[in-house]
């Protein structure tokens, strides 16, 4: 049945039980008030009168908005789930990608040109992340070692940081190597990684701390790149290592078959 046509009739048949209800409470019960002390306080006898015209005035109009209430909810959790699993999937709105020019950690200048003929897995981090991003590189590279020792398929990790303010060359570089040598950072100008990120929908903001210190909520995805420069996947930090490699394994035999 339409949700709001069965909260509609149910909310019509709750206010006549309640109406009922009260109409006996009126005969069969009563309610009292304590003395409070004066010899003139009898007790006071209480007899409660429900508010008959608005029950009946505002039971349609409540009903209605709780019917169209409902709907809304329950289309929001569908809506909700099959997001959720378009983004599991790596298939729902990813962006294309485009043109872009940043820096490396060596101060050399890299464009999208400089990707053309590889397979590339980008993730949008920050250094300065207490858990996620570190956590997110840790998958990327063990993700990339699977494939490169046990598939013999290679692909480039590069990390793109979404804090150049503080990620700069050489500070992006001791922090990589902590992880994995062969991981590419790129950082520059506040526009340049704006419009890099606008080209893939990577959402990511400032959120103050304590002091001028700040913290960055992102959408934490990686990005497979084909030789095409065109994305062939999107992934969430739902993925381990080992299904990462093979959900990034299936696209690269796609292209080679």
């Amino acid at each position: 049945m339409n949700p709001i046509r069965f909260l509609f009739f149910s909310s019509i048949h709750r206010s006549t039980l309640l109406h009922r209800s009260a109409s006996s409470s009126r005969i069969q019960s009563h309610g009292y008030k304590k003395s409070t002390g004066s010899r003139n306080d009898p007790l006071v006898h209480i007899e409660s009168q429900p508010p008959r015209v608005q029950l009946r005035f505002w039971t349609v109009p409540i009903a209605v908005f709780a019917g169209f209430m409902s709907l809304v909810y329950y289309n929001d959790q569908r809506r909700g789930l099959q997001n959720a699993e378009g983004n599991k999937r790596g298939v729902d709105d990813k962006g294309t990608g485009g043109p872009f020019t940043l820096i490396d950690t060596k101060n050399r200048v890299v464009t999208e040109k400089d990707f053309l003929g590889k397979w590339h897995l980008l993730y949008f981090g920050y250094t300065f992340s207490p858990d996620i991003c570190p956590d997110q590189v840790q998958v990327m590279a063990k993700a990339i070692d699977i494939l490169e020792k046990e598939k013999n398929r290679q692909v480039f990790p590069v990390f793109v940081t979404i804090d150049p303010q503080r990620d700069t060359p050489s500070h992006l570089r001791e922090y990589l190597k902590e992880f994995d040598s062969r991981i590419i950072g790129l950082t520059g100008p506040v526009g340049a990684v704006r419009q890099m990120a606008q080209e893939y929908r990577v959402f990511f903001r400032k959120v103050e701390d304590e002091g001028d210190d700040y913290l960055i909520e992102s959408s934490n995805y990686m990005y497979l790149i084909n030789p095409n420069l065109e994305v062939a996947g999107r992934f969430g930090i739902e993925y381990p290592a080992e299904q990462l490699s093979e959900e990034i394994l299936k696209e690269i035999d796609k292209v080679s078959s």
